[in-house]
């Protein structure tokens, strides 16, 4: 039964981190700091974004997944374990080595969390300045979608339930038989101890923190003035009597522009 239920988590965590959300916002992130690299050296929403790029990169390179899979090998299927009394089981130092790896993505990945919080805020103050509109713009998008993508698709939830199958698993596994691997570094029986925050509180703060600066929408009104009522109606009567002319005069080849002048 415990066999079964890691081996369901082991599968879920992977999908989860190979997913396809994850993967675009790294390219979209990767290809933003890539445009404006020689303009924005110390601009100070680029290194925050640069920051959660670096935490990115750092997840992807532990090779999480592959670790994932190659116990997901190890774990025999439910017929197997059924036709026979005794069944194989991974070693305990392999248990111990994917252990430590969920426990270092699980800090990862609430690092790129605080990350992505701290450089949506950024993003938001400068653009209330009105400083590099595009950059911010696109960069507050991508940050809220990135945060959101790991904390609504349950990438977090997911590792520190799979932790607590591990390291069922390997309790039982050095009853048995005491093959320690890692020395000097004791698993913790409740990952909240090793994270030193609690998961779901600290999401909470985060986007409590975010939807605040969000709520914020002076910056718009101050990006984009209410026009004054007579300008506009000038500008409504304005465009009406050129799409009425443009219908008009629909054979004529040279185009029309139907646009509304910015104040």
């Amino acid at each position: 039964r415990l066999l079964s239920v890691l081996r369901r988590r082991c599968d879920t965590a992977g999908k989860r981190l190979t997913g396809p959300g994850l993967a675009a916002e790294g390219h979209v992130l990767r290809a933003v700091l890539y445009v404006y690299h020689s303009r924005l050296l110390r601009h100070r929403p680029y290194l925050a974004l640069q920051q959660v790029e670096q935490c990115l990169k750092r997840l992807w390179k532990m090779n999480l997944v592959g670790s994932l899979e190659t116990l997901v090998e190890l774990i025999p299927k439910k017929n197997a374990s059924k036709a026979n009394a005794e069944c194989l089981v991974p070693s305990q130092p392999m248990l111990e080595t994917v252990a430590l790896k969920v426990l270092g993505g699980c800090k990862l990945i609430l690092r790129l969390l605080d990350c992505c919080c701290k450089a949506f805020v950024l993003s938001i103050k400068h653009l209330c300045s009105q400083e590099f509109i595009l950059l911010n713009t696109v960069a507050s998008g991508l940050l809220s979608r990135l945060w959101f993508v790991i904390q609504y698709r349950c990438v977090l939830e997911t590792l520190t339930s799979l932790y607590g199958a591990l390291w069922t698993m390997l309790h039982l596994v050095s009853e048995t038989q005491q093959t320690p691997y890692i020395k000097g570094f004791t698993f913790p029986s409740d990952i909240s101890d090793f994270l030193g925050v609690n998961v779901s509180s600290e999401a909470k703060k985060q986007k409590a923190k975010m939807l605040a600066t969000k709520k914020s929408t002076s910056w718009m009104k101050k990006l984009f003035p209410v026009m004054p009522e007579a300008v506009s109606k000038v500008g409504k009567k304005r465009k009406s009597e050129t799409c009425a002319s443009a219908v008009k005069n629909h054979s004529i080849p040279c185009p029309v522009d139907i646009g509304e002048t910015v104040v």
